[in-house]
């Protein structure tokens, strides 16, 4: 008989999570299990799938070799309740356990499932951390708006990284200005560390081939880091070769450089195989010894500490309802493109191959590609959230829910966003190669082969013109749609029409 069980769910892989903070080594039993119900809630990415599961099951062992006692099940256990709620009462029927431990999860629909269980689940304050959920609060508390920038200095005033005195470093707190260049093709960028399967992960490859065999994605090759000493190597490697070029390179893509400058360590941070503040400071370290300059350790850290803090506050002080927003009323479904049919836009078309063969396409890819076209097409953010949740090896709802309903779509109304982030065809042509290959002209504005983002860009601003033609950063855009020749506006706005019938129809566009 155990006193009580201490659950441990994928994305709380840290020996430090509150949960075994607050536990007994001599009488408390760790429960993890693999579940159908966690594999299956949207159709996750097989590389995910495999991602967690080969994470969780090192884990396991790492907290038996430090003298817990655990009870893992693992997906094809015959005895398996298949989902977090059963498994719990199961362990707890089987040890006689009267209460549970857990760290509170990162998804509504897990902390009110652990709240309904017939046991007492006791879900600590997830403290990995830097904001919690009070002190977000109190930040957001009587503000007109909630933009991450203000956000943001708390935040390094709070840790005081990159801070000389009471002044931010070199004088200003953010470099973005510095961090928009456009990149070339550099046969000495290294990309990510990728590490070979080894048993463990290779199990786990073959359980995922057999369970989820139609899921959008390819599972191998197949190269994360499992463990956190694999996570840690990764992470040096992006600090040797990567991170004194990530801030020039950011916001650029590159057809035949999938990775550019980035990191691609963020599977590993939300799973907690890494901790924020540690890889900040060091990044930080890196700035200060003259190895990193100081727009890309800052544009770094202001992504952690920043944004990945702010939109988990944005997620837990809005409510369960947050990622079913949809203030546009945007209704048009999900085209097949997404999940990898034939389209002849060329940014779309490797947007989306980059995503299911590595389950990752950086921020810019997501926000002004797959997202972009999303609202200027006028599709379900509900839908499109699903798909970014299901698509992506680092997402999880607190943080991916925020940055599509809020900051891609504006289905929150401008709680994130000031104003919506669309732009024509010129933006993805100026921040990569994409448009060179392309079958549309990004040149052309109507007309056959003109760029449909170029057609869309107008068409959803006439559509939204009553919300957005009072709004200060979008004046501009409305002055010039008001200078064009009513007939051209005619034809813009038919052209457009016809786009999305066609795309609705399932035609390749």
């Amino acid at each position: 008989m155990v006193s009580r069980l201490v659950l441990i769910l994928g994305d709380q892989l840290s020996p430090g999570v509150s949960a075994l903070q607050a536990a007994d080594k001599s009488s408390d039993l760790v429960v993890m299990a693999e579940v159908m119900d966690e594999a299956s809630y949207v159709r996750h990415h097989p590389k995910k799938i495999a991602f967690l599961f080969a994470a969780m099951r090192k884990f396991a062992r790492v907290l038996e070799a430090d003298g817990w006692r655990v009870a893992y099940t693992r997906l094809d256990d015959p005895e398996n309740a298949q989902s977090i709620p059963a498994e719990l009462l199961r362990r707890a029927e089987a040890e006689g356990a009267q209460e549970v431990l857990a760290t509170e999860p990162g998804e509504w629909r897990l902390i009110e499932a652990l709240s309904d269980l017939p046991i007492p689940v006791h879900q600590h304050p997830d403290d990995r951390f830097i904001c919690s959920h009070a002190e977000f609060d109190r930040w957001a508390e009587g503000r007109k708006s909630l933009r991450m920038e203000y956000f943001y200095r708390e935040m390094r005033r709070k840790t005081g990284l990159l801070m000389d005195g009471d002044e931010p470093a070199g004088g200003k707190w953010n470099f973005d200005h510095d961090n928009r260049k456009p990149a070339q093709d550099d046969l000495f960028r290294q990309g990510p560390l990728k590490f070979d399967p080894d048993e463990t992960v290779e199990e786990v490859l073959t359980l995922v081939e057999q369970r989820f065999p139609d899921n959008f994605g390819a599972l191998r090759p197949f190269w994360f880091a499992t463990d956190a000493d694999q996570a840690e190597r990764a992470f040096e490697h992006f600090m040797e070769h990567a991170l004194p070029c990530f801030g020039d390179y950011q916001d650029a893509m590159l057809e035949g450089d999938r990775f550019l400058c980035h990191a691609v360590i963020a599977p590993y941070l939300n799973a907690g195989l890494l901790d924020p503040l540690d890889i900040c400071r060091r990044a930080e370290a890196a700035y200060r010894s003259g190895h990193a300059p100081l727009n890309a350790v800052e544009g770094f850290i202001r992504q952690i500490i920043g944004w990945r803090e702010y939109v988990r506050g944005i997620y837990f002080r809005e409510g369960p309802d947050y990622p079913r927003r949809n203030a546009l009323n945007h209704q048009r479904k999900l085209p097949a493109l997404y999940w990898g049919a034939e389209t002849r836009m060329n940014c779309l078309a490797h947007a989306v191959a980059q995503t299911r063969d590595d389950a990752y396409a950086h921020h810019i890819q997501r926000l002004m590609v797959t997202g972009n076209f999303a609202l200027l097409a006028g599709i379900s953010p509900t839908e499109l959230h699903e798909w970014y949740l299901s698509v992506y090896a680092d997402a999880y709802e607190w943080v991916e829910a925020p940055n599509t309903v809020g900051m891609s779509q504006f289905a929150d109304g401008g709680i994130i966003a000031s104003k919506p982030y669309v732009s024509s065809g010129n933006y993805i042509s100026k921040m990569s190669d994409y448009c060179r290959g392309c079958h549309y002209a990004v040149t052309k504005k109507t007309g056959d082969g003109a760029c449909p983002f170029n057609l869309l860009y107008w068409y959803f601003l006439n559509r939204h013109r009553d919300r957005f033609q009072g709004n200060p950063r979008m004046a501009q855009m409305y002055r010039t749609w008001d200078r064009m020749d009513a007939k051209k506006r005619e034809v813009i706005l038919a052209e457009a029409d016809a786009f999305l019938d066609r795309m609705s129809k399932g035609e390749t566009v």
